[in-house]
Formats: structure tokens, sequence, C-alpha cells
């Protein structure tokens, strides 16, 4: 019986994608290079924008958002040069793991996972490396749940020569990253987090003062050549063979994004956020991150319990798919996604799941008890919102 074995997928990323957006990517293939596809590509760049608060142009990948990471690295930088990476989760990792391998020089700001970045921090840095070329952050550091302070910091940088370089893979389209108004130099994403759709598409928007400094890069580059992507954009086309069903997908999604507003995205994705967290409080859970970002909850495992057989048995019994730990962190937290297309009524459905599969894995918690906190605060929403 297949209703026994539906999935709900609360990973944070891949995230759950609409139907109406699956269909739209089932159409019959059509070719890149006609001019009825150029109309697709105009669209989306103009919806791009939008997305990311920026008047400028919006830049797109068949890749994972490392990809974009990656085009950001060869794009800006020369060998040698020195950057100031904020290592705050398995993504600021990251950052550092591709400054490495093309020869950049990188100033870790080591921050335990868990914890956000002080701007602080980030001064006293940039006091003493006033030779660095940018910093590379995170918005919301997916390995941790954490939030940045992604203003706080543009403040700091927005007057100097030093790029901020923006992950924002789980943070854009879930809470308010104004690109052009905070002064963000370079903003990445990929298509499998709030934009709700497969992954497989990386994006990448850089800001004049970051354009002009990729004028004097000499790291080697091919696919990801900006210099090539912003030669095919004056022709309404792409340097290499796009994603065509994905991107088709990604302008029925962004459509709905114009539709509905940012802001009404905003209120809905903190609702959810904010809703989950007191209803895992509520059963005598702990948060995990300092200050936690809307994009997703991550919660400390209790004591006594195996985290990676319980995540496995949610998923194989039940077809609750909920995220473990990475590195360090795994047995010792799950996470829990509100990004996607997930509603209110989903989110009562991961913290039933959530109660029932502690209780038969012997952590005795009240039935019952996160739905009500929960619940408190989305009906809240749902009221004040009209929906």
């Amino acid at each position: 019986m297949d209703f026994l074995n539906k999935k709900y997928l609360f990973t944070p990323g891949p995230v759950p994608v609409s139907p109406r957006v699956l269909l739209t990517q089932a159409q019959p293939m059509t070719h890149h290079r006609l001019p009825e596809f150029s109309e697709v590509l105009r669209e989306i760049r103009e919806d791009l924008k939008y997305l990311f608060q920026t008047q400028r142009e919006v830049y797109f990948f068949a890749s994972s958002g490392t990809g974009a990471m990656e085009a950001a690295i060869v794009n800006l930088f020369s060998p040698g040069d020195k950057v100031i990476v904020v290592e705050a989760g398995k993504f600021g990792e990251r950052w550092r793991e591709l400054a490495e391998t093309y020869g950049l020089n990188p100033v870790v700001l080591k921050i335990e996972w868990g914890q956000a970045i002080k701007p602080e921090q980030v001064e006293k840095a940039l006091k003493e490396h006033p030779d660095a070329k940018a910093v590379l952050m995170q918005a919301c550091e997916t390995s941790t749940g954490v939030k940045h302070p992604v203003k706080e910091i543009s403040e700091l940088t927005r007057s100097k020569e030093t790029l901020l370089v923006i992950d924002a893979i789980t943070a854009l389209g879930v809470y308010p990253l104004p690109m052009d108004e905070w002064g963000l130099d370079v903003v990445i994403t990929g298509s499998q987090k709030a934009l709700s759709l497969p992954p497989g598409l990386s994006f990448i928007a850089f800001s004049d003062k970051a354009l002009s400094l990729a004028e004097s890069s000499k790291l080697p580059k091919y696919y990801f050549n900006l210099a090539k992507e912003r030669k095919a954009y004056t022709k309404d086309t792409t340097a290499f063979t796009p994603a065509i069903s994905l991107l088709l997908g990604l302008k029925e999604m962004l459509k709905r994004v114009r539709s509905l507003g940012l802001e009404k995205i905003f209120k809905h994705c903190s609702a959810l956020s904010l809703a989950c967290r007191k209803g895992v409080s509520a059963l005598g859970l702990e948060i995990f991150p300092e200050v936690p970002s809307e994009s997703l909850t991550v919660v400390k495992s209790p004591q006594g319990l195996n985290t990676g057989e319980f995540l496995k048995f949610l998923r194989d019994k039940w077809g609750i798919l909920f995220a473990g730990g990475q590195d360090k962190l795994k047995g010792k937290i799950f996470r829990i996604t509100h990004m996607g297309d997930q509603s209110p009524f989903d989110l009562m459905v991961a913290l039933s799941a959530l109660e029932m599969g502690l209780n038969l894995f012997g952590i005795k918690i009240p039935l019952g008890a996160s739905l009500v906190s929960a619940e408190e605060i989305l009906m809240e929403y749902l009221k004040n919102e009209g929906v």
C-alpha cells in the first residue's frame, strides 16, 4: 500500500519541490539557441534580480552551489591573494579548501561549530590584514544552522577595497539579504534550497567593486568563466549548454516568488522556524546554534539516543527524512528544514513524527507537547496573514 510509504522530505537540500514546478520541467525538450528560449532567459534574468534584490546581472551555471563558490574564487583572485575565511562549520571549511586549492593565502577565523562570527572578530582581522582581498563567509552555515551577522559585517567592508563574498545558498529567499542596499559584493545561491527546485543550478551576482577586481584575476578558468558568460548574455544566450528543463522550472518558480512577494515568503519561513523551535523546546530538547537561522532548525540529540538509528528508522519505516550532523557533529544533532514547498501543516507532520519516534526509542516525552506550542505560533501567523 503506497500510502504507507509516503515520503516527507525535511532535509536542508534537496527540499520539497512543488508539483507545478515539476510538471513545468516535464515539458518536451527545446533547443537552447532558439529565439523563444532567449525570451525565457531574459525573463529569468530579470526575476533573479528581484530575488537577489539587485540591479546587477545574476549569472547561473549548471552545477551545485559549490560551482558558484568556485566561480567566485577563480574570477576574482590571483595566486597568492590573501583572503579572510570565516570557518564556522562544514561549508566554511569549503571556502578554505577552495582558497587553498587555487593557491590563495587564507587567513582563517575559526569559530566553534554552533556559534556565529562576531563583527568585532572580522573587524580585528581586517585591521591586522589590510591587504586582504576579500572576506569569504556564509550567511547561514547549513551544517550548524547558524545565522551570521551579514549586515553588520557588510558595514565593515563596504567602504574598503576588501570584498564581502557571501555564500547565501541556505539563506537567499528565506530572509532579507538585499544585495545592493547592504553593499554585498558577491552573493551566491543554489537551486535546491529556498528556490524549491531540484539540484543542478547555481547562481552568482557581482557588485561593481567585485567586477573591477575580476578584471585583474589571473587564476585559470574555463566553464566558470565570467567574461564568457557576460559576453553571451549580451546576446541573450549562455556560453555553454544550459540546464534547459531546470531553467524552465526556475522560470515558473521565480514567477511564483514575484506573485507572492519576498516579504510574504520571509514571514512564512520565519513563522515555520519559530514554531519549530518552540515545539522542539516544549519537548525539553535543546536548539544547537547560538543564533538560529530561519532556514532550518538544528536540534541537539537527547542523551542516550542513537541518532543514526533514529534517523534511519524515521526514514525507512515512516518516510520522514531529517538530516543528521556532518563531520564532528555526526550523531550529535539532527536538522529539519523550513525551505522548499512546505506548509505549516507539513511542520506538524515533522513534529509529530519526532515525538512518536523519540518515545519509541526510549526518550519519554509528552505526546502532543510540541504540536500545541507550534500551533500557537502558526495560528497567529495564519490569522495575521489571512492564509
